[in-house]
């Protein structure tokens, strides 16, 4: 068996799925298990939370793109090439570029095709600088103030708190807050 890698086929946007399911009915068609041996839309847990509501959703992590692990020969690359919704593979002109050890421990799937270690969550927040929040758990609960600095990367926001008189900063988790 030849060498079998992770290759990126961009698909027109909205198409992932189905194109997922394409590849996969003519894997099974065309006995190909052996040479293309996975097909992935990867995915991300992503929290919303809008007006303190927080719900969790999944959505892809690379609109437009389907990863595939396989053999790269004239069969496999004619099977996904000509499957409908594919534009083509990333890489230059016509020759698909596999994605590097580096690259697929990034997208946490580690190498050949174990399954990805565990979804990344994201959490969405819908308040902004300028907002009046109320705080609805912690030490300040009951509180409002007002938002000067939304921190994603820590999943914070900074209110002014009005504390012995004067205002004063405080930095609390998005899940303590709601948008007034």
């Amino acid at each position: 068996m030849a060498e079998v890698n992770w290759y990126v086929v961009h698909t027109y946007s909205g198409y992932e799925n189905k194109v997922k399911a394409n590849i996969e009915k003519t894997i099974e068609n065309r006995h190909l298990e052996n040479e293309i041996l996975e097909v992935r839309v990867p995915m991300e847990n992503v929290k919303e939370t809008r007006n303190g509501v927080t719900r969790e959703t999944q959505k892809k992590l690379f609109p437009g793109y389907v990863l595939v692990n396989m053999e790269m020969n004239d069969d496999t690359w004619y099977v996904v090439r000509n499957t409908r919704g594919v534009t083509g593979f990333v890489g230059p002109g016509s020759k698909p570029v596999p994605l590097t050890e580096s690259e697929i421990r990034a997208l946490g799937m580690g190498g050949g095709s174990e399954p990805a270690a565990e979804a990344k969550t994201k959490v969405i927040f819908d308040c902004e600088k300028g907002d009046t929040v109320v705080v609805t758990a912690g030490a300040w609960e009951g509180t409002t103030g007002l938002v000067t600095a939304v921190n994603p990367q820590k999943q914070t926001v900074t209110i002014n708190v009005e504390l012995f008189g004067r205002d004063t900063p405080v930095e609390i988790s998005y899940s303590e807050v709601k948008k007034r």
